[in-house]
């Protein structure tokens, strides 16, 4: 029986999954990591050639797991923006700039002065994660690399070059980060010239592929690397978070997809063009033709209690849980902090990359446990915020799904669905990225008609829970706290954020 074959490129490492053509059952799985690289504050970076040798690492043993060679379709997911900078035969000219890295929060806020019909798309400008600001940013302070770059691309183009030798982008990437023209399936040089890159248009990958469609046969070691036989078709995939809509069947406008893990992202569909100012998107045909993708989120979530419980407490992974026991014991949020989860910026609904997290209301009375809580509180928030912000803009879901890694830890998946204030379905699925790629394998394989066909036959279960009546209430009034503070503290973040830039002193 044939097998498919995903990849999710996260953050901290890749993840394999072997599903089986029958009901699309998962039959092994496997993961590998990689380093991130902070060189300077607000900065992040990671090696190319560490994404392969992780790819084949994972892959080898999830093949070797599964007991079969024969890998009929391969599909990738990624984050994104995470942009590469290639000579035409694949090799890097310099580190990749993770998803999260903010340096080009000033070439961002460029972009909003273009005026043009397809900047309406994206809200009126670029986030300084995408990847036309950091091509700004690169072609004005380092220059060589950016001439010696023939390639400029997503970490999804630079894997699937390397798997099946072909340049190609994605339309849900190019539609999301691009500045693409999904409407009409074109790029648009007059922008990237007007942003002093119009060199831009020829170094990106120049033939796009809708999301679900083949791209071409595999070859080249790769396969051999990891002990697959044959040249499997290799699928169109996307964005790791957008993909993973696919795997919980939340395509359908009335749906929203909520995946939590070192960041939050928020994903809905639409019928029809809305303003959704404050947000990016709505984006045609990104994920489906015919459908708007509007996508919300917050740059820093899991990894804000990561580094609290890691890098701050100095624990290690039982005493972080431990933590997160202790507080839940409490079950009180009579700590009398605010936090604003800001660390790397926010994405939705103030799109500023120069906002930094706080901490307020500190005495010495304050324990470690409270503290903690209130990082967990303000991530809540956070989410809390954009589905408000969202319900003020027309979208207020009848059906929200969570995953990702916020369903492993039970303090920040109570405290989310208790912000929110309804009820929501957490997956039962370990991974929807990697069910959404072979919900994508299979559709490029002719198993299903189209990709809504594939994704509401494959669906992944969920279990219902309720938020909790009193600390509903106890969220909703602090919303108003954690939007005033942040009102407020804006001028001093942006103050700070550009010491960090600079490396002044204080």
């Amino acid at each position: 029986m044939a097998r498919l074959l995903s990849f999710d490129f996260g953050t901290g490492g890749v993840r394999a999954g072997v599903y089986c053509t029958q009901a699309l059952r998962m039959v092994s799985s496997a993961e590998a990591t990689y380093d991130t690289h902070y060189p300077r504050k607000g900065w992040a970076e990671q090696d190319c050639s560490q994404w392969l040798a992780a790819m084949v690492e994972a892959g080898r043993s999830a093949v070797a797991t599964a007991k079969s060679p024969d890998i009929a379709a391969i599909c990738v997911a990624t984050t994104a923006s995470t942009v590469a900078f290639c000579r035409q035969d694949g090799q890097p000219v310099r580190p990749a700039v993770l998803w999260m890295d903010a340096r080009a929060s000033a070439e961002a806020r460029a972009t909003e002065a273009i005026d043009h019909p397809v900047m309406a798309y994206c809200g009126g400008g670029d986030a300084a994660e995408w990847l036309v600001p950091k091509a700004m940013w690169l072609a004005r302070h380092e220059p060589d690399c950016y001439r010696q770059a023939d390639v400029i691309c997503e970490a999804l183009d630079f894997v699937n070059y390397h798997l099946t030798g072909q340049w190609v982008g994605s339309r849900m990437n190019a539609a999301c980060k691009w500045n693409y023209d999904s409407l009409v399936g074109a790029f648009v040089p007059e922008i990237y010239a007007s942003l002093g890159i119009a060199e831009l248009s020829e170094k990106l990958p120049r033939r796009i592929v809708a999301v679900g469609a083949p791209i071409a046969q595999a070859s080249g070691p790769l396969l051999s690397r990891m002990g697959i036989s044959g040249q499997p078709l290799v699928a169109q995939g996307g964005i790791d978070a957008h993909i993973g809509m696919l795997g919980a069947n939340t395509v359908n406008p009335g749906s929203m997809l909520i995946i939590g893990g070192t960041s939050n992202v928020h994903l809905a569909q639409l019928s029809a063009m809305s303003d959704m100012s404050g947000f990016w998107g709505p984006y045609p045909n990104a994920l489906m033709d015919g459908l708007w993708l509007v996508e919300a989120g917050q740059v820093s979530t899991g990894s804000v209690l990561s580094w609290l419980a890691e890098t701050v407490f100095g624990l290690d992974d039982d005493g972080h849980r431990q933590l997160m026991e202790d507080v839940l014991a409490a079950d009180s949020p009579e700590h009398g902090l605010l936090t604003l989860d800001y660390w790397m910026g926010n994405r939705t609904p103030y799109r500023d990359a120069d906002l930094r997290g706080a901490l307020l209301g500190l005495s010495l009375g304050h324990s470690r446990a409270d503290i903690y809580a209130s990082a967990v509180d303000a991530v809540a928030l956070g989410s809390a915020n954009v589905v408000a912000v969202l319900a003020e803009r027309g979208i207020e879901p009848d059906r929200i799904v969570m995953a990702g890694g916020i369903c492993r830890n039970p303090l920040w998946l109570q405290a989310t669905i208790d912000a929110l204030g309804r009820p929501v379905g957490v997956a039962q699925e370990d991974n929807l990225s990697l069910l959404g790629c072979a919900v994508c394998s299979a559709t490029a394989l002719g198993l299903f008609d189209d990709l809504a066909t594939a994704a509401n036959a494959l669906e992944a279960p969920t279990r219902r829970v309720e938020p909790r009546p009193s600390r509903t209430d106890w969220y909703r009034s602090s919303l108003a706290l954690y939007r005033q503070a942040t009102e407020v503290l804006t001028p001093v973040m942006h103050a700070l954020s550009d010491r960090q830039r600079s490396g002044a002193g204080p």
